[in-house]
């Protein structure tokens, strides 16, 4: 446990140990910040274990595409590192059109990514059965992105801590922040903790500011029994983005992942107003159908587990990143689903922040200077 006998020793606080919050305290720290992380449970388990883990490139605006890819770069950069309980793969992204009008969607999504010199390859509906071959006849084509990938988020969290904790960070577990004020943080103990800068990342947790815009979009998963081969890359409807984009109506979309151990990951829902953790059956059903009518062989397969989540999720779909109206409270939060794909990144540009040094990419979309001033949580 870490000794609190000294309260002002931190440069930074960071509340949530996610793996966007443990990204951040790995970059802190070896950008030679003194960090201590507040995680009231179990690091890595609520979004983060919830998700799905494709590190992938969005293209839904030029502000997510740039952040998208250079975290993908990031984690590219990363995988000679990462222990293998991480599950790296870089398996690549199948866009499925379904028809000739998703087809086009393919042309205009290949146009996007060459321009931004991400590599991508149009797939006829020969090429895509020859890729995917449990995938349905008729299906118009698709657009595969080789340098897409996978990983298991729980334990890719997990290395972000571990190193940052080797490396001089400190972990405060088993109480939750209460309080939230201008350079301090009160436990739910009493506990004040002291640092020039905290950061906030606790994914949909937001009582500690709960003026923000953030909506929470909650989500199921199934995993199967293990079947090596039966899915090559992940596979993700071209519909998906626009399941994704809508802000009120519950949706479901096609979206399988192969994993390491030969099991499948199958997804993708969205709902809203619902906070809870139960499984919803009506949503899971259509989620299975939707998933079935592209991969027809999926009904044959046993399914392990149903879990669910909840995301973060800002009106504009960008996360908050960097500095509050409070010059000494910072944000790394609102990454709906693609918490995963970004944490390295989020984590580069949130230390440039702390920092004040120039960042690789523009990190001015994500500024949370775009939403109303915050009003803090106080005991």
């Amino acid at each position: 446990m870490t000794d609190l006998t000294d309260l002002t020793s931190f440069d930074v606080i960071i509340l949530g140990a996610g793996i966007v919050g443990s990204a951040c305290a790995l970059e802190c720290v070896q950008a030679g910040l003194r960090v201590a992380v507040v995680e009231p449970s179990t690091p890595g388990g609520a979004a983060t274990a919830a998700g799905m883990g494709h590190l992938v490139v969005m293209d839904d605006s030029p502000a997510q595409l740039a952040l998208s890819n250079f975290s993908r770069s990031l984690w590219r950069d990363l995988s000679a590192a990462l222990p293998d309980a991480v599950e790296y793969e870089r398996c690549g992204t199948i866009w499925v059109a379904a028809d000739d009008e998703e087809m086009a969607e393919v042309y205009a999504k290949r146009q996007t990514y060459a321009h931004a010199g991400i590599r991508s390859e149009i797939l006829n509906s020969f090429d895509l059965a020859q890729q995917e071959p449990n995938l349905r006849n008729g299906l118009a084509g698709g657009l595969l992105v080789p340098e897409d990938g996978v990983i298991y988020p729980p334990a890719a969290a997990g290395f972000f801590l571990t190193s940052a904790l080797s490396q001089g960070a400190k972990l405060l577990r088993g109480k939750a922040a209460v309080a939230l004020n201008s350079g301090s943080v009160t436990l739910e103990d009493g506990t004040a903790l002291a640092a020039r800068q905290i950061v906030v990342a606790t994914g949909s947790d937001l009582r500690l500011l709960p003026s923000l815009p953030i909506q929470k979009r909650k989500g199921h998963l199934v995993i199967t029994d293990r079947y090596p081969g039966f899915v090559r890359h992940q596979l993700v409807e071209l519909g998906y983005l626009k399941s994704a984009h809508k802000l009120t109506s519950d949706s479901v979309a096609f979206n399988v992942q192969p994993r390491r151990t030969g099991q499948l990951l199958i997804g993708s829902s969205r709902q809203y107003g619902k906070e809870d953790s139960a499984v919803d059956s009506s949503i899971l059903s259509q989620m299975i159908e939707r998933a079935q009518s592209y991969m027809p062989r999926l009904a044959d397969l046993s399914s392990l587990r149903v879990w669910t989540g909840l995301r973060a999720a800002t009106p504009d779909k960008l996360p908050l990143i960097g500095p509050t109206s409070d010059p000494r409270i910072f944000l790394a939060v609102g990454f709906e689903g693609l918490g995963i794909t970004n944490a390295p990144g989020a984590a580069r540009l949130l230390t440039d922040h702390l920092l004040g040094r120039a960042s690789e990419i523009d990190a001015s979309p994500f500024l949370p200077s775009r939403v109303p001033t915050l009003e803090l949580s106080h005991a």
